[in-house]
């Protein structure tokens, strides 16, 4: 593909911040299509306005401001910091947490942060002139875990790795879509661009690959089914399981999709074939962390085996996984426990957090929350095991469930006859929705306040 990708020996080396073949729409703003050179001119213009400052925190809620102000931010050498949350305390501890950095958002933003900026009117046309070179070795970004295990570590990002990682999901998309040399594919996303999710599959594919992203958040059906007619064939809806079940709840169609990618949470086979089955459009998975980015896709519907990127190398450990790429600066260790295949493939075996132990008996929370939802009456549900031991210094599973038509005991009566009575949860809290954010995930700390009512 057209993304340059560059092994970490050679980090320090510039690479353009966005392909800039002549003519190729970048976005969709406002109902305008979005040429290079009238984003160009967009970015110059906000990143006269910056600050001097080591870190901004892009805050931005329109896609293509984010995008904008992304890369306004590292043309003026900066880095764009991404916190776990957008909670107005979340942002102010960021701002104290990394002296002499700002915030910028499209929107005003009420309580104000202490340091903010609001960007300039975009989408105003005008050419940008030539397209900013980034070192390599600059760090672009830091992305934060989503503590859905423990608190959110940072995990900065190198222009030379985005470039990387981002090639290998153009190239995944790519084939998926039959793109022919010259065609520009166009992506809906539901997922915020804060997320690296969506900073790899919404504002780095249209940056370096051929591909333009729709400035907008959907997240209703209606409003997603929108988007997607705002913008021509093929189209890309980058989304999570959770946008997917609701989509496929609501009888509306969508304009014709040409795939769906998926992230953030387990996708379940069953669910990505009722889509693909509704849509006519292929269904990728994408298997990744904000440690390492998309380090590898299938097609959920039809394989359970996931498929390497390439030059990924996946290393089990007794605790998980080290995973090597020339673009890293050293592995990267992952929760995750899987078992190597023939031809760059692996099967995902589960976390290592994940697996609980009970009485000598072994079980994992994953399966425990798969069967709990395979109950009838059940729309949502999570199994954690709990903190604190009991009076027999066992560390109990609970669960949260969304299941408004049945009882505690009826899902407790179902349980047992689908898992060992050492694992039925204990409580089992019957709630109205799970405390998920805005990508789907559930934050460790969220569960444990929810089960304590």
């Amino acid at each position: 593909m057209a993304a340059v990708v560059e092994s970490a020996a050679h980090g320090a080396r510039a690479l353009p911040m966005v392909q800039a073949s002549a003519g190729r729409a970048v976005a969709w703003h406002a109902g305008r299509r979005i040429g290079v050179d009238e984003f160009l001119a967009d970015v110059a213009t906000v990143a006269a306005t910056l600050p001097f400052a080591r870190e901004a925190i892009n805050l931005c809620e329109d896609r293509y401001a984010f995008l904008v102000a992304f890369c306004a931010v590292i043309s003026r050498g900066q880095t764009n910091l991404l916190p776990p949350s957008r909670a107005a305390q979340a942002i102010e501890e960021a701002l104290k947490a990394n002296s002499g950095s700002y915030a910028l958002s499209d929107l005003e933003l009420t309580p104000a942060p202490g340091r903010w900026l609001r960007l300039p009117p975009l989408g105003r046309g005008g050419g940008g002139g030539a397209v900013p070179q980034i070192a390599g070795n600059h760090i672009a970004a830091i992305g934060f875990t989503s503590g859905s295990t423990g608190q959110p570590k940072p995990n900065p990002k190198t222009w030379t790795a985005f470039n990387a990682s981002n090639a290998r999901n153009a190239d995944a998309l790519a084939l998926t879509l039959g793109l022919s040399a010259g065609e520009t594919a166009h992506v809906v996303a539901t997922v915020p661009p804060q997320h690296m999710y969506g900073i790899e599959l919404s504002i780095l594919l249209p940056l370096l690959g051929p591909f333009a992203v729709h400035g907008g958040r959907p997240l209703f059906p209606a409003d997603v089914a929108a988007a997607l007619a705002e913008v021509p064939e093929p189209r890309v809806l980058v989304t999570t399981p959770v946008h997917l079940r609701a989509l496929l709840r609501d009888p509306a169609p969508l304009p014709k999709l040409g795939a769906i990618t998926s992230a953030t949470a387990p996708l379940p086979q069953e669910l990505a074939a009722e889509a693909e089955a509704r849509y006519g459009a292929p269904v990728l998975e994408m298997f990744g962390s904000t440690e390492t980015c998309v380090i590898a896709q299938r097609r959920t519907a039809q394989d359970a085996d996931w498929h390497l990127y390439p030059d990924i190398r996946l290393r089990p450990q007794p605790d998980g996984t080290l995973v090597d790429a020339p673009y890293f600066s050293e592995a990267v260790t992952l929760q995750d426990v899987v078992e190597l295949l023939p031809g760059q493939r692996f099967r995902l075996c589960g976390r290592h957090a994940d697996l609980v132990e009970i009485a000598g008996k072994r079980a994992s929370l994953a399966d425990l929350t798969r069967r709990l939802l395979a109950l009838p009456g059940v729309l949502d549900a999570a199994v954690v095991q709990l903190d604190e031991p009991d009076g027999m210094d066992v560390r109990r599973i609970a669960a949260l469930v969304v299941a408004p038509e049945r009882s505690e005991a009826e899902l407790l009566h179902g349980l047992r006859a689908a898992i060992d009575p050492a694992f039925l949860p204990r409580p089992l809290r019957k709630v109205a929705a799970l405390p998920r954010n805005e990508t789907g995930k559930l934050p460790r700390a969220a569960l444990l306040k929810a089960l304590k009512g």
